[in-house]
């Protein structure tokens, strides 16, 4: 019903080009939609809002896939390496602008919540641009910056979607913000434990990228004076078999895998506490609860 929603919704823009660039892209699992399901039930009102969130979610990536010169999206190719980053940039902002006509049919204090998550997000971006210009192993930078990017739009979901439901928004707020941040360490984890199919994209993508994500952090500061130069020195390159070698070495020496997804569980279960709602510690569990 989502994905109906969404191509009616892209259609409606009325160019054709425009939908046919859309329909290109690579379809992800709409955790944001799920979790707003869950939450509020399936009616007319919660599934408008979906859609709207994962035209802007999917906006967001379009953009984002220009700035990091991705090439593949979740196994297929990006909608810039298809079409140009012209195309891609501009249709992030058809979304974008669909996203937003769309959400003044909603309760205004939801499309005001949206809204600052999409300000937000985009502080996030531009963050996330400038924490990438250097070797940055600061965690109060890293995890300001994850909240902006990632775990403000899955905030603002729940939020939303408990003030249909009429329960507990702020509770339901701390659940999403605490579910979007152990999410994006959840991938940040993936990037360097998982293979390149289950990854949908090359291993190890992110540091060559420039990000210094959680496990680099963490790795960073429990190396000695030499190795941390070493580490550095890898930062923003392509690495060579011995590089990656090196660096999963020392992953595996200093058990970097395990603290990650333990403070990602650690968010989790704050997560968790915050509400009462068995199916959406199913969502918590399911994605920290795995093999990595």
């Amino acid at each position: 019903m989502v994905d109906k929603i969404l191509h009616e919704f892209v259609k409606e823009c009325g160019y054709p080009r425009a939908l046919d660039m859309f329909e290109k892209i690579s379809s992800g699992k709409k955790l944001r939609s799920k979790l707003i399901l869950k939450i509020a039930g399936q009616n007319e009102i919660s599934l408008r809002l979906c859609a709207v969130i994962e035209l802007i979610h999917l906006a967001s990536l379009l953009h984002d896939d220009v700035i990091d010169d991705s090439t593949i999206r979740r196994g297929k190719p990006s909608i810039n390496a298809l079409y140009g980053s012209k195309n891609s940039i501009m249709l992030g902002d058809i979304l974008y602008s669909k996203g937003y006509y769309e959400i003044v049919s909603l309760d205004p204090q939801i499309a005001k919540i949206v809204s600052k998550a999409v300000l937000d997000l985009s502080i996030g971006e531009m963050m996330d641009v400038d924490l990438g210009s250097k070797f940055s192993p600061n965690l109060d930078e890293y995890l300001k910056m994850i909240e902006l990017k990632t775990a403000v739009l899955i905030q603002a979901a729940a939020t939303s979607a408990a003030m249909i439901a009429k329960v507990d928004a702020k509770a339901y707020g701390i659940y999403g913000k605490n579910l979007g941040l152990a999410f994006q360490i959840v991938d940040d984890i993936l990037d360097i434990s998982a293979d390149e199919t289950t990854l949908g994209k090359p291993a190890f993508s992110d540091y060559k990228e420039g990000k210094t994500t959680l496990p680099y952090i963490f790795l960073y500061n429990a190396l000695n004076l030499d190795d941390k130069e070493i580490l550095k020195s890898l930062w923003g390159k392509e690495l060579d078999e011995n590089q990656t070698k090196w660096i999963k070495g020392k992953f595996d020496e200093f058990n970097i895998v395990h603290k990650c997804k333990e403070f990602a569980k650690e968010l989790g279960y704050k997560a968790i506490a915050s509400v009462s709602d068995e199916g959406l510690k199913e969502i918590v569990s399911s994605m920290i609860d795995r093999e990595f």
